[in-house]
């Protein structure tokens, strides 16, 4: 959530942030009165405490009528405390629940607009002409198909819908990409993690995703926990009300879990294949950080992205993205987005968010700097996801018999093999 006090004195900013976002602007100026109303009723409260204890001294020197008078006001006087204090007990209530309702506030270099006006920054290789090279690529279905490596009509079958299974080189594909991920992330300076895929409300809430994301979230109501859908909820949560030293920042976690989401609201979208799917691996990246290195740190988490998609030989694009789809808690957000061919567009395989202060202060996570504790920043970004990663990899290194060469730099982590070959 944001500073308060930056509301109270710059509430035009905070209006303009909704506005670019295309949230309740009308949510400001409901806050800002919540909050007046909070720190009125706290006053109110206090005053009231402080004739009492003073009261009190009065009624013991006090005798006969002054002394009934008083005891009567003692009476009265209880009853108004009591009153104040459920007043301002609502009040902070109320404030508390619509500060957390306020999405961050986005940063003035990011686009405005909604999820088709980002702004692409660089495009990195050259997709391949399949038609120069004399066949028609394949989608990652059928090669999935040939090679033995991917079943979806089995995936379907167990667990429903957008559910499917990885088989033999392909399961062998994403152990290779977990692993070389982590061996970069670790060469990098990043803690291995492997985190919790079910997390308490705190967690979930803390970071944001049971405000605009809460639809694609899985709840389990009998035991109240959400299974997660990415390692930075349990990243973010791992220091969760304490204080870290500042010569300890920044701390990077790169954390390997299961995602899961429900994927409400695609209904028709990406039917086909493992692009939108309910569960699936990805390496996370996680950074508690000073505010003043926030934006420094977001360009370096960005870097490493680019660095394990070229080393995949990927063509891809940087996209800057538009505020109108930032998600509530990212002041900025950058999306890596690889070349599919037979989709002839760039898809999302990677994306980084700086997330400023405002999942720190929703769980309590603090830095002390020369005896002074402030808030933090946090930042995230996906080293690899692995569905959209396999996809793109076997469309784009695919050949007309319906192989796939592998990138070189894959290659240590699959014992050496050069290629995937058709299952005979």
């Amino acid at each position: 959530m944001i500073d308060l006090r930056l509301l109270r004195e710059d509430p035009d900013r905070v209006r303009a942030s909704q506005r670019a976002r295309g949230e309740d602007v009308d949510l400001v100026d409901a806050l800002l009165a919540a909050d007046e109303r909070r720190r009125s009723s706290g006053s109110r409260f206090d005053e009231l405490r402080n004739e009492q204890k003073g009261l009190g001294k009065q009624v013991a020197q006090a005798k006969g009528e002054e002394k009934a008078a008083l005891l009567q006001r003692t009476k009265d006087l209880a009853a108004e405390v009591k009153a104040a204090d459920a007043e301002q007990s609502e009040a902070k209530e109320e404030a508390d629940r619509l500060l957390r309702s306020l999405a961050n506030l986005i940063d003035p270099a990011a686009p405005v607009g909604g999820e088709e006006d980002f702004v692409t920054l660089e495009e990195i290789g050259t997709p391949r002409n399949f038609a120069a090279e004399g066949f028609e690529p394949r989608d990652h279905v059928e090669l999935g198909q040939i090679l033995g490596a991917i079943d979806t009509e089995r995936g379907a079958k167990v667990a429903g819908a957008r559910s499917y299974y990885l088989t033999g080189v392909g399961a062998l594909l994403e152990l290779a990409l977990v692993n070389m991920a982590i061996a970069q992330a670790t060469a990098s300076g990043f803690i291995p993690m492997i985190t919790p895929a079910l997390v308490r409300p705190a967690a979930m809430d803390g970071t944001g995703f049971l405000g605009q994301a809460a639809e694609n979230v899985y709840h389990l109501a009998e035991d109240d926990r959400y299974l997660v859908g990415t390692s930075e909820v349990p990243l973010a949560a791992y220091h969760m009300d304490e204080i870290i030293d500042a010569d300890k920042l920044p701390l990077r976690y790169a954390g390997y879990s299961s995602c899961f989401r429900r994927e409400a609201g695609t209904y028709g979208k990406d039917t086909r294949g493992i692009i939108r799917v309910h569960q699936f691996e990805k390496v996370e990246m996680f950074v508690f950080t000073s505010p003043e290195e926030a934006e420094a740190e977001h360009r370096r988490l960005l870097q490493w992205e680019k660095d394990f998609l070229n080393a995949l030989e990927l063509p891809y694009r940087v996209i800057d993205v538009a505020s109108g789809d930032l998600g509530s808690s990212a002041v900025r957000k950058f999306d890596i987005e690889a070349w599919i061919p037979t989709q002839g567009k760039y898809r999302e395989v990677t994306s980084t968010s700086n997330t400023t202060e405002y999942q720190a202060r929703r769980l309590a996570i603090r830095m002390r700097e020369e005896g002074k504790v402030r808030p933090l920043a946090t930042l995230n970004g996906t080293l690899v996801a692995i569905p959209r990663t396999i996809v793109a990899i076997l469309e784009n290194h695919q050949q007309a018999d319906g192989s796939v060469v592998l990138p070189e730099a894959l290659r240590p982590y699959l014992g050496g093999r050069t290629t995937l070959d058709p299952v005979k």
